[in-house]
């Protein structure tokens, strides 16, 4: 009789537990991403002769992928689902409560599911997953009902299939209820619930992020998708719509913007979008450009020679030295504030500003970069980071581009050199990459994104006392470093390959400031570009504005590549165009040229500082001259042609 009772009691408890509830929970989600899955082969059924995989077994593999975009996606899509679910209101399983959380199940997923159906078709035309962009389009048109039932006369299919597999997946879902419960024991009800509560939150954040919580990584999006494939449209039968209108709704920035004194001819002679350089006669070296995480100038000396910094200290001998065989320009800035906007801006001429170009709706089409000029020259192309394959988006902005092989954490296959946060340290990282140099056909481009220089600020346990903080933690990074540079140039120099060769080191943006001259506003962006090339002329200093966009152009004008391409950076070593300088704050544009530093909010210059007042005390816009009518001009010329070509899929040169 006693352990009757004892195993009632045990039962009564686990009913607190809500154990029923929970697999009810589960099995609903589980529909949904049973839906996405045929959503999927459909969409590929409908497209597959633009997507064209190659068996099935492909494209099981490009499903297995989007199970994290999927619930990236479900997750956001069913949030006050799951809250309702968990709550412990008591009437949880009563009859009307499960018909409210019936009608909230499928109010919110129908509509994101028949999203993805109006790609079935709408994809033939854009070649890409819909976006918040479309969204942004159609509010401006008059005749959207007009569109909508047009739509639905000439598809009339896609709505049939929807409205099929929409019952399907009602009759399912009623298919499983949860058990009527009323709780006998409240206390312990409410106890198991909070916790339960707290669990569930707790495990979707990590999946809306994209399945997990490291440090190392931001919440996915869509570039990530390009990833895990070999061909870039595969990236969108990895995605599903509802994510990429997701994912893009509150970070489009990118739209048309337009000004009444920009015109083509204004662009075309301001921005010159289009380059063109005979300086040198046509040769092959090979090209390899470093671009050094979180390295801010600050940290050279031989940038800061002239500064007239109270007690400076140099973190970097090796890059003082290369320095005095090298041409290093001290007056130059990121484009971004980001790591992947160093990427981009680098690589591709492209930068960011409000948000990162590589996560907005657009970064899915033709570029022409430093990686297509030079693979179309006969180059191998590469790309190293020692991070975990994908971080900072980098794997996929690679395939965007692309580059021939990637090769991060995986590749490098040994993590007991990995740093516990970030990925590989930058000297065996970068010992790795030299010798994977050593066994490249020549001529062949590879860049490399470091990754030690970087909060949290911590070295190699057998360097801690080489290696000293200084001003700031990041001191002791900058030197970690920099020795990891001299170790891989030392190894470098002594291969056939290296004396001809151009080397490019620039810093992705700035990092842990110590001097008060790095505290002012404009050189929060002030980072070093070396160019060193052996035996060459390329030797010296230059205090012209200089920055990352500039870098793509200069290497074209330096092995001598004579066809146009798209370009809104300068090379470094033409004289007949002036310099520049522009990024953005978040929300205000900066651009400087000549004697002047404009500021612009996008629609008009809202601020003009001499050149040197680089901490933007003494705004001389009230008395705004010839000079600074021209230099926002040039500013608004820029805006409207970057906006104008993303959206427009014009980043390259069209004959």
């Amino acid at each position: 009789m006693q352990s009757d009772k004892s195993v009632n009691k045990t039962t009564q408890i686990f009913k607190h537990f809500r154990l029923n509830e929970f697999k009810v929970l589960f099995y609903r989600l589980f529909l949904a991403y049973a839906f996405y899955f045929f959503a999927r082969i459909l969409f590929y059924v409908f497209n597959k002769s633009i997507l064209r995989v190659d068996s099935v077994s492909d494209l099981l593999a490009l499903c297995y992928h989007g199970v994290t975009f999927d619930t990236t996606a479900i997750l956001y899509i069913n949030l006050l689902f799951i809250v309702f679910s968990v709550l412990p209101l008591y009437k949880n399983t009563s009859s009307g409560y499960q018909k409210f959380l019936f009608y909230l199940y499928f109010s919110t997923n129908l509509i994101a599911y028949f999203t993805n159906f109006i790609d079935f078709i709408y994809y033939k035309y854009t070649f890409a997953r819909t976006t918040v962009v479309v969204l942004n389009v159609l509010k401006h048109e008059t005749n959207k009902t007009t569109l909508f039932f047009s739509f639905l006369v000439d598809y009339w299919y896609i709505f049939a299939l929807f409205i099929a597999f929409s019952a399907f997946w009602i009759y399912l879902y009623k298919r499983v209820v949860p058990k009527v419960v009323v709780p006998s024991n409240k206390l312990y009800y409410f106890g198991f619930s909070v916790i339960t509560f707290l669990l569930t939150v707790l495990f979707t954040i990590g999946g809306i992020r994209g399945g997990d919580f490291k440090k190392s990584t931001r919440p996915i999006n869509l570039l990530d998708a390009s990833r895990h494939v070999k061909k870039i449209a595969h990236s969108d039968i990895v995605l599903n719509t509802p994510f990429a209108i997701i994912r893009t709704m509150f970070t489009n920035s990118f739209q048309k913007l337009t000004y009444k004194d920009v015109n083509e001819q204004v662009i075309l002679e301001k921005v010159q979008p289009i380059k063109q350089y005979q300086n040198n006669p046509q040769t092959k070296p090979n090209v390899v450009v470093f671009i050094l995480e979180s390295y801010g100038r600050e940290y050279i000396g031989a940038f800061n020679k002239d500064a007239k910094i109270p007690n400076y200290k140099s973190h970097a001998p090796f890059l003082d030295s290369l320095s005095q065989h090298s041409m290093i320009f001290r007056n130059a800035y990121a484009n971004g504030r980001q790591s992947i906007h160093g990427m981009s801006s680098v690589l591709a001429g492209i930068p960011s500003f409000k948000d990162a170009f590589t996560s907005s709706p657009y970064p899915k089409q033709k570029i022409e970069s430093l990686v297509s000029t030079l693979k179309s020259e006969g180059y191998n192309t590469s790309f190293f980071h020692g991070a975990a394959n994908g971080s900072m988006g980098f794997l996929g902005f690679s395939n965007i581009l692309g580059i021939d092989e990637y090769y991060g954490r995986t590749e490098f296959n040994d993590d007991s050199q990995f740093d516990g946060f970030w990925g590989i340290w930058d000297e065996p990282f970068l010992q790795f990459m030299e010798k994977t140099l050593d066994k490249k056909k020549t001529p062949f481009f590879a860049s490399v994104f470091t990754v030690s220089s970087h909060e949290p600020y911590i070295i190699p346990k057998e360097y801690k006392n080489k290696f000293h903080e200084g001003g700031v933690p990041m001191h002791k990074c900058a030197e970690y470093t920099d020795y990891s540079l001299k170790r891989f140039f030392d190894e470098a120099k002594k291969k056939p390959w290296f004396n001809n060769t151009i080397f490019v080191l620039v810093a992705d943006h700035c990092n842990q400031i110590y001097y008060d001259e790095y505290q002012k506003a404009i050189n929060h962006y002030a980072v070093p570009i070396i160019i060193y090339k052996p035996n060459s002329e390329y030797v010296g200093v230059s205090d012209d504005l200089a920055q990352q966009i500039d870098i793509y152009p200069t290497i074209l004008d330096m092995i001598g590549y004579q066809k146009p391409f798209r370009s809104w950076g300068r090379s470094l070593f033409d004289k007949t165009t002036k310099p520049f300088v522009i990024n953005s704050t978040g929300t205000i544009y900066q651009f400087s040229k000549g004697n002047y530093i404009c500021t612009f909010d996008g629609k008009n210059a809202i601020g003009f500082y001499d050149k040197n007042d680089k901490d933007l005390k003494h705004n001389l816009i009230a008395n705004k001259n010839a000079e600074m009518q021209e230099i926002e001009l040039n500013c608004k010329a820029f805006i409207e042609d970057y906006y104008d070509r993303i959206i427009d899929q014009k980043l390259y040169y069209k004959k």
